[in-house]
């Protein structure tokens, strides 16, 4: 066992997850040493299990979260200048179903969600004549009105892992594949023992405060690590999403109504696939092995086929996803009733450490959640630098929010070599930080090994040196989906090259 016990860090986090992440990098950027512990790899959990959109949430209007709605509306366009290369707006159509919500309460409900969040370069909500509208050609006939209004898409996983990057670059230790096996109070400080996951090694790292972050583990931290009984916070509720081929060609996305109440969304995904989701079902088993069950790919297929002309099928099922939502239990009855805001609660005995723990939340709110956790930091250890993150850009998106297409030509301008399809995939992933990852490349050879599709080996080792990749899953399901057109064989090349090229790292490092 090494131990780092000369360095006394402020805050540890555990949870590589976007809340982990989004409050590493508010620290940082405001003067306190922060060290993060990820037992697997970045976003590997809920994180990456969304339905992948910064929103307000349109059906929390029904159970009055008018507070969560209106933080979350006002979000959209902070994170969409923060990094417009993985954020961009998307405008949705909602079908008018006969029988189900009123067209009027439709239209006030958006009405609320165009004037109460602070909307300035969002579109605002408009009507839309079915008979006549292009939205209407992949739809049965009988929806003859719908609404059309904005919110925006997100890359997930990619959000994290540059919150993740940024929060390292201005001086905090970000470490994957480690898990925190033990976390103990000495008097003022906290004093935790970490383990490598993929060498078995440990060492103990001391924090004067903890900050746990593990999404669905948040209460096995509590109980395992930190040794509380205070266990029974979150609500675990599972989400599915199926991907199949594209079934249409409007760029806009749709939100349908279903007859039990809930909703799915059918949103174009990856340029040729189609994205449908989500459910809401509780979970009781083990976050890390979630997975869609038979009857919720027949609940997507069943729901999206009511409304779309040609129906959704298991046999165009290309690939599928599940989360699982660490909800903060308020005790309601059905899971897509339950709260998605999220509570903060700190645990500070008088003269011993403190622990501050994150229930709930969602993608949307990430960085007003953490700027709410510092105010209860700073609440323990004092006041350092002012709030910064609102006008902050993550790497790769120092340009305007409206100016990606501008961008991605002086890009292809640069690499003329590129498809226009792979430069712009780069630029969607990495914004400017493409040209460090294509370097002084002048042709495609230079790229280094081809994997398969439009992956080389130059984005590999960007994603190893500057993300954190170790695996293939982590660079084909989480930083690209490139999983979606690589073969197995393909794949498993990819795992052999990245465990060399991990390991070689890792000697490096060490000599």
């Amino acid at each position: 066992m090494s131990n780092l016990v000369d360095m006394v860090y402020d805050i540890f986090v555990i949870g590589g997850g976007i809340n982990g992440c989004g409050i590493a990098r508010d620290a940082v950027g405001r003067g306190f040493s922060v060290f993060l512990a990820e037992m697997s790899d970045l976003a590997s959990g809920t994180s990456s299990g969304s339905t992948k959109l910064i929103h307000g949430g349109l059906r929390y209007l029904e159970y009055y979260e008018f507070r969560l709605v209106r933080e979350s509306l006002m979000e959209r366009e902070v994170l969409w200048a923060s990094a417009p290369h993985i954020i961009w707006p998307l405008r949705f159509v909602l079908p008018h179903h006969a029988g189900l919500r009123p067209a009027w309460l439709l239209r006030l409900g958006l009405f609320l969600y165009d004037h109460i969040g602070g909307r300035k370069k969002l579109p605002a909500t408009r009507t839309l004549d079915m008979t006549r509208d292009p939205a209407a050609k992949p739809l049965k006939s009988l929806y003859t009105k719908a609404f059309e209004y904005s919110d925006c898409w997100v890359n997930d996983a990619r959000l994290v892992a540059l919150n993740a990057r940024d929060a390292a670059d201005r001086g905090a230790v970000i470490r994957t594949r480690t898990k925190v096996v033990s976390a103990r109070r000495d008097a003022d400080h906290w004093t935790l023992t970490l383990q490598d996951g993929l060498t078995g090694a440990t060492e103990e790292v001391r924090s004067r405060l903890l900050v746990n972050a593990a999404g669905p583990w948040v209460d096995e931290v509590l109980t395992g690590v930190v040794g509380s009984n205070n266990a029974h916070n979150v609500r675990l509720v599972q989400g599915s999403h199926i991907v199949v081929k594209k079934k249409f060609d409007d760029p806009r996305a749709y939100f349908f109504q279903n007859t039990d109440g809930r909703i799915i969304f059918a949103i174009p995904y990856e340029q040729d696939f189609t994205l449908i989701g989500t459910t809401d079902q509780d979970y009781h088993g083990n976050p890390a092995e979630v997975k869609i069950s038979d009857a919720e790919i027949d609940y997507l297929c069943a729901a999206a086929s009511e409304y779309f002309v040609e129906p959704v099928k298991r046999d165009q099922v290309v690939w599928t996803y599940s989360g699982v939502r660490p909800l903060y239990d308020d005790g309601a009855s059905k899971a897509q009733e339950a709260t998605r805001d999220y509570v903060l609660k700190t645990d500070a005995p008088e003269g011993q450490a403190p622990l501050l723990n994150i229930f709930g939340g969602k993608i949307t709110t990430f960085r007003r959640l953490s700027e709410h956790m510092l105010e209860k930091i700073e609440d323990q250890l004092g006041k350092r630098g002012r709030p910064w993150t609102a006008a902050g850009t993550l790497p790769g998106g120092d340009f305007a929010a409206t100016a990606f297409d501008a961008e991605l030509q002086k890009l292809k301008a640069d690499y003329p070599f590129l498809d226009p399809r792979h430069a712009h995939r780069l630029f969607r992933l990495y914004g400017t930080k493409a040209r460090t990852l294509l370097g002084k490349a002048a042709s495609v050879a230079d790229l280094g090994r081809h994997f398969g599709s439009d992956l080389y080996e130059a984005e590999v080792r960007y994603q190893i040196e500057h993300e954190w990749a170790v695996t293939a899953q982590d660079v084909l399901w989480r930083r690209t989906k490139k999983g979606l057109h690589l073969s197995a064989d393909e794949a498993a090349a990819l795992d052999r090259f990245m465990e060399n090229a991990v390991d070689r790292r890792r000697q490096i490092a060490a000599e």
